[in-house]
C-alpha cells in the first residue's frame, strides 16, 4: 500500500467511526457519552497534561496571549477545552465528519479554528508563529512512520524557536505494525525517539513512559 492509499484508507476509516459514533471513537472509555460528559473528559486531559506542565508550555507568557496547535482534533474534546485555556487554538483531523462535529461543538468558541487537513501535514494550516502544540491518543494509531514524522517537521516548522511540542506515541514495540491497520499504529522506542527529535530540528528534553502505550515526549523547538 503506497501513501495515498494509506493516507485515503486513514480519512475513510475515521469517517465511517466519526458516522458511527464519534465521541466513543475519540475517547473509548464510554461508549455513550453525553455532551457534557465528552467535553468534561477533554477538561480532564487538559487538566491532567497541559495545566500540570505550565511551565514548560507556557515559558512565562500569559496563555491567553497564546496561539496553540492540536494534531488530531476528532470531534472537539480537547479543543474546546484548549479554547478555554489559551487565546487562539488552530486543530486539523483527517477526518471530514469528525471535523464537521467539532464545528458544531465549538460554535461558541470563536477562537477555536478547526480544519480538516490531507492526514500527513499542516498545509492547510495559516503560518502564524505557534506557541505551543500538542497531540493525544492520535499518533497511535497512525501505521506510518513516514507520516508521524512529516507531521513532527511540520509542527517544527509552524512553532516559533523554544516552543513545546508535546505528544504521545505508541511506545509498546511488541506488536506488528499493519499497514492497513488505521486503529494500532507504528510504535517507538525510546532511541527512535530521540533521533526523531534530532532529525526534525527538536531537543528531545523530556520523555515518559517508554515501553507502553501512552509514550509522552516533550520536543522544544531548536
Amino acid at each position: 500500500m503506497d501513501l495515498e492509499q494509506q493516507l485515503s484508507k486513514m480519512r475513510e476509516d475515521w469517517d465511517a467511526r466519526a458516522r458511527e459514533n464519534a465521541k466513543h471513537y475519540v475517547q473509548t472509555a464510554q461508549t455513550d457519552w453525553s455532551d457534557e460528559e465528552f467535553y468534561a473528559s477533554g477538561e480532564q486531559t487538559v487538566s491532567e497534561e497541559i495545566l500540570t506542565d505550565m511551565t514548560n508550555i507556557c515559558q512565562g507568557k500569559d496563555p491567553k496571549q497564546m496561539r496553540v496547535l492540536e494534531i488530531g482534533c476528532g470531534a472537539g474534546r480537547v479543543t474546546r477545552a484548549l479554547a478555554n485555556l489559551f487565546g487562539e487554538a488552530y486543530a486539523v483531523d483527517v477526518s471530514g465528519e469528525m471535523i464537521a462535529q467539532a464545528q458544531k461543538g465549538l460554535r461558541k468558541h470563536p477562537n477555536a479554528h478547526v480544519f480538516q487537513n490531507n492526514g500527513k501535514d499542516l498545509s492547510i494550516l495559516p503560518d502564524l508563529g505557534y506557541d505551543f502544540a500538542f497531540s493525544t491518543i492520535v499518533f497511535q494509531h497512525i501505521p506510518s512512520k513516514e507520516v508521524i514524522e512529516t507531521y513532527v517537521k511540520e509542527v517544527s516548522r509552524l512553532l516559533r524557536p523554544g516552543a513545546l511540542f508535546k505528544f504521545q506515541v505508541q511506545g509498546y514495540t511488541g506488536c506488528d505494525t499493519n499497514p492497513d491497520d488505521t486503529w494500532v499504529g507504528a510504535s517507538y522506542s525510546d532511541e527512535e525517539a530521540k533521533e526523531m527529535a534530532e532529525r526534525c530540528g527538536f531537543e528531545p528534553r523530556y520523555r515518559h513512559g517508554a515501553g507502553e502505550q501512552y509514550f509522552w515526549l516533550w520536543f522544544f523547538k531548536r
